[in-house]
C-alpha cells in the first residue's frame, strides 16, 4: 500500500528512489508496479494541469440526475450509457435526493447546456436533472490550484 500511496502523489518518481524509500530492491519495485498495472489497481498515470493558468478556457458543471433504475441491473445500465459521453469527466452513484452526480466539461456554458438538453435529459430512465456550474476550482485531485498570496503586514509608524 505504501508504494501505491507514494505513486499516487508522484507518478514520476523513479523505481530506484522508490526502492530506497521502501527499503526493497529496485527489481521488486518494478515487479510490484507491473503486477498492479496488470490487475488494474494502477489504472493510468496522470498529470494534474491548471488549464486556466495555461490559457485554456473551459466550463465545468456538476449535474444531479434522478433516474429510474433498470430491473435486475439497477443504476449501472443508466450509468454505463452516461459515462460514454466525452463531456463526462466523472460519474458517481450518490445517496440523497438524486441518484447520480455527473461532472461535465465544455468550452462554454452553452456547450454544457446543450449536453444536458440534447444528450443527458432525453435518455430513457432519466427523470430529472439539476445543473450546478462550477465558479472556481480551488483544489483538484488533491492538488491546490491557486497561488497563495503571502499576507504582508503594514509597517506601524509612530
Amino acid at each position: 500500500m505504501e508504494l501505491l500511496e507514494i505513486l499516487e502523489k508522484n507518478a514520476r518518481i523513479s523505481a530506484k528512489e522508490l526502492a530506497t524509500m521502501l527499503g526493497i530492491s529496485e527489481k521488486k519495485v518494478k515487479e510490484q508496479i507491473k503486477e498492479y498495472e496488470k490487475k488494474g489497481i494502477i489504472r493510468k498515470y496522470k498529470t494534474v494541469i491548471n488549464w486556466e493558468k495555461a490559457g485554456r478556457e473551459s466550463v465545468h458543471a456538476l449535474i444531479d440526475v434522478k433516474v429510474s433504475p433498470v430491473r435486475e441491473k439497477g443504476y449501472d445500465a443508466v450509468a454505463e450509457r452516461i459515462m460514454r459521453f466525452p463531456e463526462v469527466k466523472a460519474l458517481y452513484l450518490v445517496s440523497g435526493e438524486y441518484d447520480l452526480e455527473v461532472l461535465v466539461e465544455g468550452r462554454n456554458m452553452k456547450e454544457v447546456a446543450s449536453f444536458v438538453q440534447e444528450k443527458l435529459s432525453p435518455l430513457e430512465r432519466v427523470q430529472s436533472t439539476v445543473t450546478h456550474f462550477v465558479l472556481n476550482i480551488y483544489k483538484e485531485d488533491g492538488d491546490i490550484l491557486f497561488d497563495r498570496e503571502e499576507h504582508k503586514r503594514l509597517a506601524i509608524s509612530p
